[in-house]
């Protein structure tokens, strides 16, 4: 007996060694104080982003509140037709001069960055968008302001990472932090934070990411209350469900918001190919985008800007059936419109505000119908907000956890995953994909296929061929020429020539020169580059 008490704390010690060995050797602690830096100055930068919005808002609504319709409608109309216009201009110089993409940033561009083999973040270019979507928000144009915080916070986490040489793995969960801090700063939602960093930005929920993401969240939750108040960003009664006889119209609520999102998305990709195919100079585009977006204000203000000011009064039962209707129809065509011709902004805050419209709407007309049963239009539009915004991102859990921390609405929650849920479900049978997923389809790159499709075409000869030290000549291997392979084709590519030519090794050509062999390469070599890339990302995920 004695012998077992002696014998526990070397059970304990053998016990804990080899866990705190794995713990530092994948230098977690490090990455938890990276991730506190990281969050702390991605809320800072958040901070100042918004900020600055309301400074270039004020040179021609003097008002740096978020009540652009209050301010606007004290305005001569053709300050509102020149201020988006005027702005236009500028954002048109910065993306011919300054974005090497001729396009400024936002989610969908982390979300390429953080897939294997993908680019990296350039820090100077996520300046210079958020710069460009400052001058764009700020002079009225109809989009969001948290896809490119998200974006410029993932590029500040990623730049940490790169100068820390930090392991791939380790480089992904900070560049999730990032994002978490971002989101999180944005909203005052450390929880939703958290939660979209792995729902849109990962793909998938690691344990070994989980802590820093929160320590980022967190980190940037705090300085953002300490600076805006601990408030949420849209003050509401409280509301509760009147009948469960209610939940029938809930669902169709969620059919109604699934074909709204889908009318939404596919208006922003028919714009954006609209605009491409004008023929004017690009500078001119915004100018020519933010001449529109004025004259739709100059009758409908609710459209310029972010529109939380609208959406507020959404949700306080403030507006009129026509006119929810209306504004519904003129967000959709002014946010298209600012994103098709150039301008930088997000999706986010205009699928909340096209959703708060759709709610609002639905509820009015269903107390018309049944009044002794149907809840508030407030309450509608909560729950079309939710909708909307999960079928547009793709991130049904993080949007019901934004709205609840949004709206301190948990009382809602039924009714709210019922119609996040249907929406989602609606909008996955039918369009198939969100909208960050359409974005990344159309350069070219497969998320949503899984991890193998990507590594098939991001992994290139170059990483596994067995360069020559003398360039042979490809004449003397006439049997393997018709398939040899090039430095820069794909593993994908290179697999179908090994299948097809029934052998183990091929000649690898010159770029320049198709009859010079620089180098070997085999299908062992293939095969375990892509086994081994595959065994990263699983151990990432875990």
């Amino acid at each position: 007996m004695l012998n077992k008490i002696f014998e526990l704390p070397t059970q304990i010690r053998n016990w804990i060694e080899p866990n705190l060995h794995i713990c530092l050797s994948s230098r977690q602690p490090t990455i938890w104080l990276i991730a506190l830096i990281v969050g702390l100055a991605v809320s800072l930068v958040a901070i100042m982003f918004r900020e600055g919005i309301g400074y270039v808002q004020y040179l021609w609504l003097q008002d740096i509140s978020e009540n652009v319709v209050t301010a606007a409608q004290n305005k001569p109309w053709y300050v509102i037709l020149l201020a988006p216009t005027i702005g236009g201009l500028v954002v048109g110089q910065f993306l011919v001069r300054l974005l090497p993409m001729r396009r400024t940033e936002a989610v969908a561009d982390v979300i390429e960055a953080g897939a294997p083999g993908a680019r990296k973040m350039d820090i100077r270019t996520a300046f210079l968008s958020a710069i460009t979507t400052v001058i764009s928000l700020g002079s009225g144009a109809s989009a969001g302001r948290e896809g490119p915080i998200v974006h410029l916070g993932a590029a500040i986490s990623s730049y940490a990472a790169e100068k820390l040489k930090l392991a791939d793995g380790s480089r992904t969960t900070l560049l999730a932090c990032g994002v978490a801090a971002a989101v999180s700063a944005s909203f005052n939602a450390p929880i939703a934070g958290v939660l979209f960093a792995h729902e849109v930005i990962l793909g998938h929920y690691a344990k070994r990411a989980f802590v820093p993401i929160v320590i980022a969240s967190v980190a940037g939750t705090l300085l953002s209350r300490a600076w805006f108040g601990d408030v949420a960003a849209f003050i509401i009664p409280e509301y509760q469900i009147t009948s469960l006889w209610e939940f029938p119209a809930f669902a169709l609520l969620g059919v109604i918001c699934a074909i709204v999102s889908i009318a939404f998305q596919f208006s922003l990709i028919g714009t954006n190919n609209i605009a491409r195919a004008i023929k004017v100079p690009l500078w001119f585009k915004p100018v020519l985008g933010g001449f529109m977006v004025g004259a739709i204000a100059i009758v409908f203000p609710e459209v310029l800007g972010v529109g939380y000011e609208a959406t507020d009064q959404a949700l306080h039962n403030q507006l009129a059936l026509y006119l929810l209707l209306s504004l519904l129809v003129a967000k959709i065509i002014a946010t298209a419109i600012t994103l098709g011709f150039g301008f930088g902004g997000g999706v986010f805050s205009p699928a909340l505000y096209i959703g708060a419209m759709v709610g609002g709407a639905f509820g009015l007309i269903a107390a018309q119908f049944f009044p002794d049963m149907a809840s508030s239009q407030g309450l509608y539009s909560i729950l079309g907000m939710g909708a909307v915004a999960a079928a547009i991102l793709g991130a049904p859990i993080s949007t019901t956890i934004i709205i609840f921390e949004l709206t301190g609405g948990y009382a809602l929650t039924i009714a709210l995953l019922l119609v996040v849920s249907v929406s989602t479900g609606i909008n996955q049978a039918i369009h198939g994909r969100s909208y960050f997923q359409w974005q990344l389809e159309l350069r070219g790159l497969f998320i949503q296929r899984g991890p193998h499709r990507q590594l098939m075409n991001s992994i290139k000869v170059m990483d596994f061929m067995k360069p020559l030290d003398t360039p042979g000549s490809k004449a003397a291997h006439e049997e393997l020429a018709p398939h040899a392979l090039k430095s820069s084709h794909n593993l994908e590519r290179a697999l179908r020539n090994f299948d097809i030519s029934g052998h183990q090794t091929l000649p690898v050509i010159d770029e320049a020169d198709p009859d010079k062999i620089i180098a070997w390469a085999s299908r062992v070599d293939a095969l375990s580059q892509f086994n081994n890339a595959l065994v990263a990302i699983s151990e990432e995920e875990h």
